[in-house]
């Protein structure tokens, strides 16, 4: 069976190509367009995967899209609803290119298939975030059975889950939901020491060598609380990302005695110990996580992935401790 699992309309749309369980290609869609992060349908990306396996457009027996785009949508209504009236207006304008987005996306798909050349009806189904994230780190992974440690942004309400994989079966066993999100927290620093979302978040790691963590107690104080079992609850008051295009707010800026850094202005020692502190957190975040994922499914093999797995120095973390 020929199945291709595409990515698109977030960030980083690309397309895979499994035969028979086995991954033949895939690509990432940026390569052919040259455009960073490119989240359009990846139609350059799935026309290669296709030639590249010596097929047709017409080979391909399913369309797995990576997340459940109705959820989503609920989601984002409970979010408005949740926190109303803030928010009213930024959810007027999104509202209507959402509901297009979401409601129609099967359609949407079809139509880019059918620019492909597809001549046939296919299957098209979605697979859950987090569970996509989990079967990308356990399949390929050399392991016959793991806990998986998904930590990212947001999926559809999950933003963490801790899951098992044993032979070709996976599971997930507890979820954090939005909007308590290490991945979003992360990505609110982001956004203050003036680095793009979804983007920037490898340079504030990188940053964070050149500081000092001295914000780390306000952070776990004021910001966050993290329990030992790595859950956390986010101090939303400090934070816009709920209901609004900005991902902090101007008690935030108070809190930490300055503004929000302007990108590619200078960078001050004051953003370098933000970063530091932040860092700290991330990685103690996710050592409790993984502490967690090991009592809970007592695998000795982890896996991980979500965004947040990107961090490479939280993940040499918990390679050694």
């Amino acid at each position: 069976m020929n199945i291709v699992g595409i990515s698109a309309f977030y960030h980083d749309s690309s397309a895979a190509l499994i035969r028979d369980g086995e991954i033949v290609s895939a690509a990432s869609e940026e390569r052919f367009t040259r455009i960073k992060h490119d989240s359009d349908f990846p139609k350059n990306s799935l026309r290669y995967v296709v030639e590249d396996a010596g097929f047709t457009i017409d080979d391909i027996d399913a369309i797995v899209f990576y997340d459940k785009p109705f959820l989503k949508l609920e989601r984002l209504f409970e979010t408005y609803a949740a926190f109303a009236p803030s928010g009213v207006i930024s959810f007027l304008r999104a509202m209507p290119v959402l509901i297009k987005e979401k409601l129609f996306l099967r359609e949407r798909i079809y139509r880019e298939l059918a620019e492909l050349g597809l001549k046939k009806d296919i299957d098209i189904l979605f697979s859950e975030h987090h569970l996509s994230h989990a079967a990308s780190a356990f399949f390929p992974s050399p392991f016959k059975e793991a806990a998986i440690l998904t930590i990212d942004g947001v999926g559809e309400y999950a933003t963490t889950t801790i899951g098992v994989g044993e032979e070709n079966r996976l599971g997930l066993l507890k979820e954090l939901h939005f909007p308590h999100s290490l991945g979003l927290l992360y990505s609110a620093f982001t956004y203050y020491t003036g680095f793009k979302v979804n983007s920037g978040e490898y340079k504030l790691m990188g940053l964070a060598p050149y500081g000092e963590p001295r914000f780390y107690d306000l952070i776990m104080n004021e910001v966050v609380d993290v329990k030992e079992d790595g859950s956390l609850r986010l101090n939303m008051k400090y934070f816009g990302f709920a209901t609004s295009l900005t991902m902090t707010n101007s008690r935030f800026e108070r809190l930490f005695g300055a503004p929000a850094r302007r990108p590619e202005s200078p960078i001050t020692q004051h953003y370098m110990d933000i970063a530091a502190s932040i860092q700290k957190v991330t990685e103690d975040g996710m050592l409790r996580l993984a502490d967690s994922a090991y009592k809970l499914t007592r695998k000795e093999n982890l896996v991980l992935s979500g965004g947040v797995a990107l961090n490479c120095v939280a993940n040499g973390r918990i390679l050694r401790e």
